[in-house]
């Protein structure tokens, strides 16, 4: 009983310790209150199970010495650093199964310990689906701040085509351009996205598809741009994993706040003026900008204000603390694309005066 009683207090303690971290992450790192109440309520749930072994708990703590403790004996030299909090979260949230798996495997040879084996089991599966939504919420985020970024749409391009469009808008300093077609059947789409990587690519710009991830991963997107009724963030992440950027349109701070909890690299702000492209009666305005500046979770993932841009009104977002905008028809439908592109383009980058 002895040697058990040791297997159980040690992987109590692992498993305790593992949850503090990943609860303080949650709570401290994303401010993600739902989560930081799901790792909260295991750990409490975990000591009440616990609290059912028939082990007095003096005993155990007798039995306790790091001093005799072979695996207490190594450093931590040779153990790899963590390159990142999604790094920790990973650490801990393994930490965090096997621990749970050594305590139900060690309850169940215990007599009269078998209820305690099945609590354990349950709180061990509740983990996983909790390690998983941290782990992408920390995954969001990644990438640069793109300061501009070009939808390109074929019908708004009544001077150029839609290919000498986009390479002038590249020239004119867009680092991004994103591929907004609705009406195309997928292998045109497809051909298109190629397309567009292939120059793209050539000149340091980066390009992100509208609404199909698929289309992104076949292409060799660098990311794909969701609104709010298409899949979820989760759900991109079946498909693409972690190889693609993923941008959420948001109206609201809520929007831009579950979008960050969610995972999203991108979160796409507006609209912020009145659009010629598609019907807004509900503007979001430069105000959003300052929110999500100031917010303590959205501020750290890069976003993109978007809607009725022009060199005319982009002061007010850069009064608003912005840094980085998407445009369409004030770039697709202009007879010198690179011309307003580098004018928006160092509009952002406060390289300009603005009104």
């Amino acid at each position: 009983m002895a040697a058990l009683a040791r297997v159980i207090d040690a992987n109590s303690n692992r498993a305790r310790e593992a949850l503090r971290v990943l609860e303080d992450l949650a709570r401290l790192r994303l401010d993600h209150s739902e989560l930081s109440r799901s790792f909260k309520k295991l750990r409490h749930d975990l000591t009440a199970a616990l609290g059912q072994l028939p082990i007095d708990r003096a005993e155990m703590l007798a039995w306790r010495s790091t001093a005799t403790d072979v695996g207490a004996q190594r450093t931590g030299d040779a153990l790899p650093p963590r390159e990142s909090e999604s790094g920790i979260a990973s650490a801990a949230s393994s930490r965090l199964g096997e621990s749970l798996r050594v305590l139900e495997e060690s309850s169940k040879a215990i007599g009269g310990a078998m209820p305690l084996a099945a609590a354990i089991e349950r709180i061990r599966y509740r983990a996983y689906d909790a390690c998983r939504d941290l782990e992408l919420a920390l995954m969001g985020g990644r990438g640069p701040q793109w300061t501009l970024c070009v939808l390109i749409s074929e019908s708004l391009c009544t001077h150029h085509r839609w290919e000498e469009v986009a390479r002038r808008a590249i020239d004119g300093g867009a680092d991004c351009v994103q591929l907004r077609e609705k009406g195309f059947s997928d292998r045109e789409l497809l051909g298109r996205a190629r397309t567009l990587v292939e120059f793209a690519h050539k000149n340091a710009a980066a390009v992100v598809i509208n609404d199909r991830p698929d289309i992104a991963l076949l292409s060799g997107a660098d990311g794909v741009h969701v609104g709010q009724s298409d899949l979820a963030v989760k759900e991109i992440r079946k498909i693409v994993g972690g190889s693609l950027r993923v941008g959420v349109s948001c109206a609201t701070i809520d929007d831009a706040r579950r979008a960050v909890q969610e995972g999203a690299d991108v979160c796409g702000l507006g609209p912020m003026f009145t659009s010629s492209t598609k019907a807004k009666p509900n503007l979001s305005g430069p105000e959003l900008i300052s929110q999500y500046i100031a917010d303590e979770m959205t501020r750290r993932v890069p976003h993109l204000a978007i809607s009725g841009i022009t060199q005319a009104n982009i002061g007010q977002l850069v009064h608003a603390g912005c840094q980085g905008v998407a445009v369409s028809a004030a770039v697709c439908g202009a007879a010198n694309p690179e011309e307003i592109c580098r004018g928006l383009s160092r509009a952002v980058k406060g390289l300009a005066d603005v009104a």
